[in-house]
């Protein structure tokens, strides 16, 4: 989820700065293999790769990766009883390798390459290769197939997928709308907020969202709502959800939810079935009362989606 916000800071900052790549984790770990984080010489950070407990020991590590403007490993076993440093004091029980690279040179004349892409919602794969001379070889690729990496008696091969963040567009300018803008935010997601209300649908209320305000037709065609976006109906009204819902039913977004009761939902849908794509009534059942509480609900519904979609398509690519 940091993919975006690191290729935005190596294309608009000039400061150097080193990029750590999560490459490889057994057992259990806080990040997946891919997970990237960025420091920065002046102590900023943009991701993470642990709760906090190796950035310290990370960060460390960069005036000297500057100095040297060369590469390095990290490699730390939380396993307790099996490191007598990291294995004790955080006992997760994982084995991460970490890959430390100053983004300088090839890199970083790569990751701008890809910010161009990646940015204008495409994704695609950042290779890396160690040449036999023991310098790291970089390129980008069509997004497709993720290969296993290579490490060892100097062979090296990683490709990670640069994803750009998914968009959540909520229809309906309430108080569920405020709270969920916040979270979803937070989480990663690009967002925008669409009513056809202008006083509600309004820059001081959503100042960090993009908002249209207009009826389903001008929403949908100004957002150009595809098969990638996230698309929760909020407006509790009836009429406009429907005509929201009609529209966007042929465009088969990746995530439809629809805020409301089981009783309110079989009026929405009608006689019409109801895709696989549409969650109806959004959220986890967790007893949700109030706009904070529903928004948490649907939030942390919108992160086990996307997991299970992002699971999907690497399953379709692998077979």
């Amino acid at each position: 989820m940091e993919t975006e916000s690191i290729l935005r800071y190596v294309q608009n900052e000039e400061g150097t700065a080193v990029l750590a790549s999560l490459v490889s984790v057994r057992g259990h770990a806080y990040r997946k293999s891919g997970a990237m984080m960025l420091m920065a010489a002046d102590g900023h950070r943009i991701g993470s790769i642990s709760p906090g407990c190796l950035e310290a020991d990370l960060a460390a590590r960069v005036p000297r990766i500057l100095e040297r403007g060369r590469f390095e490993w990290a490699r730390y076993n939380t396993e307790p009883g099996v490191d007598p440093i990291w294995g004790e004091d955080m006992g997760c029980g994982g084995e991460l390798v970490i890959l430390l690279e100053p983004i300088e040179g090839r890199l970083l004349a790569v990751l701008l390459e890809a910010a161009k892409i990646v940015l204008q919602g495409t994704a695609v794969r950042l290779v890396r290769e160690l040449r036999p001379d023991q310098e790291m070889d970089y390129r980008l690729e069509e997004d497709g197939p993720i290969q296993d990496s290579v490490a060892g008696q100097g062979v090296f091969f990683y490709a990670a997928r640069l994803v750009p963040s998914r968009r959540l567009i909520i229809f309906g300018a309430g108080e569920e709308a405020a709270a969920l803008e916040a979270i979803a935010r937070s989480i990663g997601f690009a967002t925008a907020v669409a009513d056809w209300r202008e006083d509600w649908c309004s820059r001081e209320r959503f100042p960090l969202a993009r908002t249209v305000v207009g009826d389903a037709g001008r929403i949908v065609e100004e957002l150009r709502i595809g098969i990638r976006d996230y698309v929760v109906l909020a407006s509790h009204h009836l009429r406009r959800d429907r005509e929201m819902l009609q529209r966007l039913l042929p465009l088969q977004p990746e995530y439809v939810g629809v805020i409301g009761s089981a009783r309110r939902i079989g009026l929405l849908f009608g006689e019409l079935p109801i895709p696989d794509f549409v969650d109806a009534p959004a959220g986890l059942p967790i007893g949700a009362e109030g706009a904070a509480e529903i928004a948490v609900s649907i939030a942390a519904r919108l992160v086990q989606w996307k997991s299970g979609a992002e699971a999907a398509v690497l399953e379709r690519r692998h077979a």
